[in-house]
């Protein structure tokens, strides 16, 4: 019997244009299945490698109590890697296979993740802003078509407040202590700004897969309209604690009720993806090392299966 592929891509969009959850045993376009692949590997590949800038922190917490909390972020980050993997492997392709793209360089992950964290407040301001950037970006995912990966979303986005929370709780206890701690975190936000927004992507124009993922509704939203509301919510947090946007173009616009920002330094985004960013040799390094330290766990734990299928076929 002869496929009519045009007649299943307008049934395709018809669900989609009908608000249907997608899953992954339905028909879908070949390049629906690569485009949620690229994106969800990126997204699962960016909590993996997300750790390591924080996890360099777990031992030189200023206190117990912030040490376990630390702690208890980074196994967070691991979990949602891991949620994102499985749901990601319900589209036909394998684990092994994302873990070697991100190794070999093939992958990518979040541009945030390659720069460096020089002291505590930078712990203060990657969960306040980063954890606060991927809170937006991840509501809108919660409703996206993929089921698999909307569902992933709804746990990973309130573990993700309860970062944004402690971030911003680091922030506003230094911003009342001495004044070497307050330089400390204007500092870090200084540093942490513009890359935070650059996290949702080139703007409109210049995205090559926005007018794609949004007509398939995995994007329920532009990329700038994700930045302004980023921004919209996190100029006034800033400000509550006396902290200053490193932007001397932000203003308030009355008309339109949003923020105006300045200009984002692009070229430097696109060299950080390219493979140019102060840490990008550093994190590959680390998770390289860190892949091959744990290969006799992995043979265990194969091992270990292999053998309980073999005692419960006997």
């Amino acid at each position: 019997m002869e496929v009519n592929i045009e007649q299943l891509e307008k049934d395709f969009q018809a669900k989609i244009d009908a608000g249907i959850s997608i899953e992954p045993k339905d028909w879908m376009p070949e390049r629906y299945r690569h485009q949620l692949i690229r994106m969800m590997s990126q997204h699962a590949h960016s909590e993996v490698v997300g750790m390591l800038p924080e996890g360099n922190w777990i031992t030189r917490a200023p206190s117990l109590m912030r040490k376990m909390v630390l702690l208890a972020k980074v196994q967070d980050e691991a979990g949602h890697g891991l949620y994102i993997y499985s749901a990601t492997e319900t589209l036909g392709i394998s684990r092994d296979e994302m873990i070697n793209q991100l190794l070999t360089g093939k992958a990518k992950y979040s541009s945030i993740f390659n720069y460096p964290t020089l002291n505590w407040a930078d712990m203060g301001a990657i969960g306040w802003l980063v954890d606060g950037a991927a809170i937006v970006n991840q509501t809108a995912l919660a409703k996206c078509s993929f089921g698999p990966y909307a569902r992933a979303m709804l746990r990973i986005c309130k573990e993700e407040n309860f970062h944004q929370k402690q971030g911003y709780q680091i922030l506003a206890n230094m911003m009342q202590g001495t004044e070497a701690q307050k330089q400390m975190v204007q500092d870090a936000v200084n540093r942490f700004w513009w890359p935070s927004l650059m996290m949702f992507g080139p703007s409109d124009k210049n995205s090559p897969n926005s007018d794609e993922l949004m007509r398939w509704k995995v994007k329920l939203y532009s990329n700038d309209d994700l930045r302004q509301r980023f921004i919209d919510r996190t100029v006034p947090q800033a400000e509550a604690i006396g902290i200053k946007i490193p932007d001397d173009k932000l203003k308030w616009n009355e008309k339109t009720r949003h923020y105006e920002w300045g200009e984002i330094n692009w070229d430097e985004f696109y060299a950080v993806i390219g493979g140019n960013g102060p840490c990008n040799r550093l994190r590959m390094k680390q998770r390289n090392d860190a892949h091959k330290n744990g290969q006799w766990v992995r043979e265990a734990a194969i091992a270990f299966a292999e053998k309980r299928k073999k005692n419960k076929a006997a």
